[in-house]
């Protein structure tokens, strides 16, 4: 095998075609993030986006987009904005892990959502932690009955906040797939609002995350594109959703609602609208994404799973890397796995959050109140 070291955006039609025909044929690989059009978005906003392409003879075996920065450390496409990512190749293909890290000028390669168990990385994997997922292939009544399911009270409250949410603020409305920038944008605004509240970093703050959900939103293809969805009170937008989808699988990224209306679970209702009007679009799936909030497992009805671990050559590089950020993955994926230890790390920021809120109230014009380093 031969391995070739390109930028997504330097890959020929029938380079693209490749990459997408190989991503059909696995099942395991039905995830957006691992689609060619988000590769090529990244490579438009960031320099360390590479690709590289692994020929088997006069054929491509495989891609590997990933990002190289400094010293040559080697980061999924996209980190932290992304739950999947991965080998893109016939399932059984195995690639020497090292020669690849040689090929792409890599000292080391940290994952965290890699689609579990591809034969490259397999030996490298350190944990394996499920994702759950709003499986639609039934038809979304059988969805719904394993909801109920899960838990019954659960189901019956939300029905009944949203019948109260129409009936007190107007008849509910819900839009799929909204090509409008000023929808997009009243869901980022409270996204934002959302960060600040719950102390973590606003990712809107960085204009190149702004234009990379720009550009997904503008993506219209049957393979690949942005999907904007928003629920209506009467005329007023009360929870959306920003998202995207292959052909099949909608993946969860950017949910949020107006705090206005926070007494109806907005969130929620919305989520069991868009699962209703995704099985009507055709999807099969809405991956949720592993970790995070109790509403996944309500709403769950299988699960996808996805691993963390390390690959590295010997190098200084390496092992300095090794000692900053090991510990930090060890201690979030124990925080994740555990709700008892979630609840508290969310109480914890949350409460930042309220701190940096009335800080910021109290701060004259041209005071800027700093983010601590690593808020997450």
């Amino acid at each position: 095998m031969n391995i070739s070291i390109v930028r997504p955006g330097e890959l020929g039609d029938s380079e693209r075609s490749r990459w997408r025909a190989l991503q059909k044929a696995d099942p395991s690989l039905d995830n957006p993030f691992l689609s060619v059009e988000f590769a090529v978005a990244m490579d438009r906003l960031r320099d360390y986006v590479r690709v590289a392409v692994v020929h088997d003879g006069d054929s491509i075996a495989g891609f590997f987009p990933y990002e190289r920065h400094s010293f040559g450390i080697g980061k999924p496409l996209g980190g932290f904005l992304t739950t999947c990512h991965g080998l893109i190749s016939a399932p059984e293909l195995k690639i020497d892990t090292k020669a690849l890290l040689r090929a792409a000028k890599l000292s080391v390669f940290d994952f965290d959502h890699m689609v579990a168990g591809q034969p490259t990385f397999a030996a490298f994997e350190t944990d394996v932690r499920p994702a759950p997922i709003m499986d639609l292939t039934a038809g979304f009544d059988s969805w719904l009955e394993q909801v109920k399911a899960n838990s019954p009270k659960n189901l019956k409250t939300v029905r009944y906040k949203e019948r109260k949410l129409g009936r007190e603020q107007g008849q509910l409305r819900f839009e799929y797939a909204s090509p409008d920038p000023a929808v997009l944008r009243t869901l980022l605004n409270w996204k934002s609002d959302q960060y600040r509240r719950t102390g973590r970093v606003d990712r809107f703050a960085q204009p190149w995350i702004v234009e990379l959900i720009d550009l997904m939103h503008a993506e219209r293809s049957d393979d690949f594109a942005g999907v904007l969805t928003m629920l209506y009170a009467g005329d007023v937008p009360v929870a959306g959703h920003f998202g995207l989808r292959t052909a099949t699988t909608l993946v969860g990224w950017f949910p949020a609602y107006d705090t206005e209306f926070a007494r109806y679970s907005p969130g929620i209702v919305h989520h069991l609208q868009m699962a209703e009007h995704a099985a009507k679009a055709g999807l099969h799936a809405v991956d949720m994404g592993k970790g995070g909030k109790e509403y996944k497992d309500w709403l769950k009805s299988g699960v996808l799973y996805v691993a963390e671990g390390r690959v590295s050559r010997p190098s200084a590089t390496a092992a300095v890397h090794w000692i900053g950020r090991t510990p930090v993955n060890k201690a979030r994926t124990i925080v994740l796995a555990r709700p008892s230890l979630y609840k508290v790390a969310d109480r914890v920021l949350k409460g930042f959050g309220r701190v940096r809120t009335t800080l910021q109230s109290d701060s004259p014009p041209d005071t800027v109140v700093k983010e601590p380093s690593g808020a997450r």
